[in-house]
C-alpha cells in the first residue's frame, strides 16, 4: 500500500529517487505512464498487469476507449530502480507532466503520482478548497 507525499529531486540525468519505503515493492521492476490531471502514474508490474488488461478489454468502437488506451498504454514505459532506489523518467513523461527540478511523490493506495511540485501546489490547494463539496459529492458513493 502507498501513501504519504514525499519530495524529491530529478537530477540533471532525468533521474528520480523514490521514498524508501516503497522500494522493495518497485525492486522487481515498475512501470511509469502519463497519468490523469497531467501527473505521471507509477505502478508495481502486479498493479499495472490488471489494469492494462482491463484497459485492453474495453470496446475499441468508442472513441473515448481509444484515446484512453493510447494515453495509458502507449505512453508506458518499464522502469527498474538502480541502487539508489533512481530511475530515468524519460523526457516526454517529464515534458508531459510539466516536471521540473522539484517533485513529489503522492502514494495513492495501488499507485504513486509524480507531479511537479508546482502543479501539487496548486492542485492541493485548490482540492483542498473544494473539499466539503467533494465529501458531500463522495457521501452518495458510500464513502
Amino acid at each position: 500500500m502507498f501513501i504519504g507525499e514525499y519530495n524529491h529531486t530529478i537530477d540533471e540525468k532525468g533521474r528520480l529517487a523514490l521514498p524508501a519505503k516503497f522500494r522493495i515493492e518497485l525492486e522487481n521492476g515498475a512501470v511509469v505512464t502519463r497519468g490523469l490531471d497531467n501527473c505521471l502514474f507509477l505502478y508495481t508490474l502486479t498493479e499495472w498487469n490488471t489494469l492494462a488488461q482491463k484497459i485492453s478489454n474495453l470496446p475499441i468502437s468508442q472513441a473515448n476507449t481509444r484515446a484512453f488506451s493510447r494515453l495509458m498504454l502507449a505512453g508506458a514505459m518499464d522502469v527498474e530502480l538502480d541502487k539508489q532506489g533512481r530511475f530515468v523518467l524519460p523526457d516526454y513523461l517529464r515534458s508531459y507532466a510539466g516536471l521540473k527540478r522539484m517533485a513529489v511523490i503522492t502514494g495513492l493506495y495501488n499507485r504513486l503520482e509524480i507531479w511537479d511540485e508546482g502543479a501539487w501546489k496548486e492542485y492541493k490547494s485548490q482540492t483542498e478548497e473544494e473539499s466539503g463539496d467533494i465529501a458531500e459529492q463522495l457521501g452518495g458513493l458510500g464513502v
